[in-house]
């Protein structure tokens, strides 16, 4: 895609959940692909990219029937 074209049609904004509890620099290091991705993809700058991070905690999220925050550590994702 040209950048022009890219620029007139605006860059996206990506949400991103995932449970608490990722380090900074594993949110820094997302963050960056996602941007440099988009960017290698879409066209643009980086700029131009937002990237929102909604963290939930454990208690909020359920899979089958149980809260993430009552599972056993074996069973809870990265």
């Amino acid at each position: 895609m040209h950048h022009d074209t890219a620029r007139s049609l605006g860059m996206p904004i990506y949400h991103i959940e995932m449970m608490e509890g990722r380090t900074p620099e594993q949110k820094r290091k997302l963050v960056e692909a996602v941007t440099r991705v988009s960017v290698d993809i879409l066209g643009g700058s980086p700029e131009a990219v937002h990237v929102l991070i909604h963290e939930i905690p454990r208690d909020n999220w359920a899979t089958g029937g149980q809260l993430w925050s009552e599972r056993k550590p074996s069973s809870s994702p990265r």
